[in-house]
């Protein structure tokens, strides 16, 4: 019958043995490292953890998974659309010459002209008045017009004489007073026309007043 021993401690005294300790044959790496951190002055551990501290916050940053890592090149942001023209500014006339015949002799004259937008929201106009006080003038065969842009558009403007008295002895610089009402804005603009125009309403003049008295 085999048997066991008394186990004797690993630090006696009896000279005729010797024991091994497994594992002990070298300080283990973490038990060097605790010497060495013992061994530190206070004010060098507190610069060892600060610089720990950062070392780990960067490679957090740096290990951030694709959809969580901030981008350095954002998208573009879509621009800002600019603002509708003033309605002035986009908006010309021109003179096409009278229509006959008149509509009621000698007193009321239709004069055609081509009104254009060049860019932006379609315009509204109005026709409120010309460059004299003894004269009317309305578009027909609605007060208002609307022009969009891009498309030349007709307009007839029906001009009669209410004040002979009023009216100067020569046409110079005639012109139309009309509202123009945009997206943007409602202007009111006075558009001048040249020597046809001029020529086509001192007819009417004549027409409608002459003689006349001094």
């Amino acid at each position: 019958m085999s048997g066991i021993g008394p186990v004797e401690p690993a630090n006696s005294t009896d000279a005729e043995h010797s024991w091994d300790v497994i594992g002990a044959d070298a300080p283990r790496p973490g038990e060097r490292l605790a010497g060495r951190w013992g061994g530190l002055p206070p004010g060098r551990r507190r610069a060892v953890v600060a610089a720990a501290a950062i070392a780990v916050a960067t490679a957090s940053t740096l290990a951030l998974p694709q959809g969580l890592a901030p981008d350095p090149h954002p998208p573009p942001h879509d621009p800002v659309p600019a603002p509708a023209p003033w309605p002035a500014t986009v908006t010309a006339w021109h003179y096409l010459g009278r229509v006959e015949p008149l509509n009621s002799p000698g007193k009321t004259g239709r004069f055609r002209f081509a009104v254009t937008v060049e860019r932006g929201p379609a315009v509204t106009l109005q026709v409120t008045g010309t460059s004299y006080p003894g004269l009317t003038a309305r578009a027909v065969p609605g007060p208002t017009v609307t022009v969009p842009a891009g498309t030349p558009r007709g307009i007839t403007v029906e001009i009669t004489v209410s004040d002979c008295p009023a009216l100067p002895p020569e046409v110079d610089h005639p012109f139309l007073g009309v509202t123009l009402r945009n997206a943007r804005a409602i202007q009111r603009h006075s558009f001048i026309f040249g020597r046809a125009y001029a020529r086509d309403l001192s007819d009417l003049f004549g027409a409608a007043c002459d003689p006349r008295t001094a």
